[in-house]
């Protein structure tokens, strides 16, 4: 009975230190799974708020961007104001004149206004077409007159000189009396099979005008591009009419597009020219209801209409000329 308390009692006292024994190691991997926890959390820190390419602003240089925002702000708001200033001040002066009442009813008549506006976007059609088949005619006949203009060897003088009294001719022209004539003088001459259609007589005034700036700005985009680039190509084995497709003209367009572009947005206006010839146009559509009425807000409206048309080919145009200066300073490809 003794002995066998005594082995209990060892039993037992062995069973307690092993659970102690247990409890302590389970307590140690416990503290190491925490430091290892711990330590994984604190260095996924320092790693997540290092930066990763260790570069920290001067104090110089963050005063200097600070002054520039600030110079910025201040040059938005003085332009604000003056924009505000010089507005009310046309303002005071317009409304102010002892014939504005008359004007206004004259040139600003709301009723007219509302009575003119869908007749004149209905004719503005004409001339958004015009826009697009005279555009597409001048960009050709001046792309052949201008390479026409450079072409070398003295065969080929008598089509130098055509090209260039071509151009000298309708360029020295003004525009409405080339209509004038085109438009009124073929039809005199009733020759059989020529058209006497208004509009295809103003859309070819307007070509044989335009193409002849056109030609000039390509002429000078040609002759822009220095000879080195063509005795390349010939030393590659092209020939000269190869050279000219694929070294010169590329180069000549790319280097002209600004120019080219004002050109276009020339022509979108004088497309209401054509309406001398009684075609009906947006211009033609207005004056029709102002000589009905003895009220010229229908102008107006047809030149607000046009102007709405052009902006966005202008400041496209401006984009473009800025973008290609930017990549001239940068010394890419222009």
């Amino acid at each position: 009975m003794t002995v066998t308390e005594d082995e209990s009692g060892r039993e037992g006292a062995d069973d307690e230190d092993n659970v102690d024994g247990a409890e302590g190691a389970d307590g140690e991997d416990g503290a190491e799974g925490a430091d290892g926890e711990d330590g994984g959390d604190s260095r996924s820190g320092s790693d997540k708020g290092a930066p990763d390419d260790g570069y920290v602003p001067s104090q110089r240089r963050l005063e200097r961007e600070r002054y520039r925002r600030t110079r910025a702000r201040r040059a938005t708001a003085i332009a604000a104001l003056s924009t505000l200033v010089t507005g009310a001040v046309l303002y005071l002066v317009v409304v102010g004149a002892p014939g504005w009442p008359r004007a206004r009813e004259t040139f600003f008549d709301g009723q007219y206004a509302r009575e003119a506006f869908p007749k004149v976007l209905e004719g503005l059609w004409l001339n958004v077409r015009l826009l697009l088949v005279c555009g597409a005619a001048v960009l050709v006949l001046g792309m052949l007159i201008a390479v026409a203009r450079t072409l070398r060897g003295p065969v080929f003088f008598p089509l130098r000189a055509l090209a260039a009294a071509y151009t000298d001719f309708f360029r020295g022209l003004p525009l409405i009396i080339n209509l004038m004539i085109v438009v009124l003088g073929v039809p005199a001459l009733r020759l059989q099979g020529v058209t006497v259609d208004p509009v295809l007589l103003g859309g070819t005034a307007l070509t044989l005008t335009y193409s002849a700036y056109v030609a000039e700005v390509f002429r000078a985009g040609i002759e822009s591009v220095h000879p080195s680039q063509r005795a390349a190509a010939r030393s590659l084995g092209l020939n000269n009419r190869q050279a000219l497709r694929h070294v010169v003209l590329p180069q000549a367009v790319r280097r002209q597009v600004p120019p080219l572009l004002n050109d276009l947005v020339s022509l979108q206006k004088d497309t209401g020219l054509v309406s001398i010839g009684g075609a009906i146009d947006a211009v033609r559509a207005a004056d029709i209801i102002v000589g009905r009425s003895l009220n010229y807000t229908p102008y107006i409206v047809a030149g607000l209409v046009f102007v709405a048309l052009t902006i966005p080919m202008t400041r496209f145009t401006d984009w473009v000329t800025a973008r290609m200066d930017r990549q001239r300073a940068q010394g890419g490809t222009t």
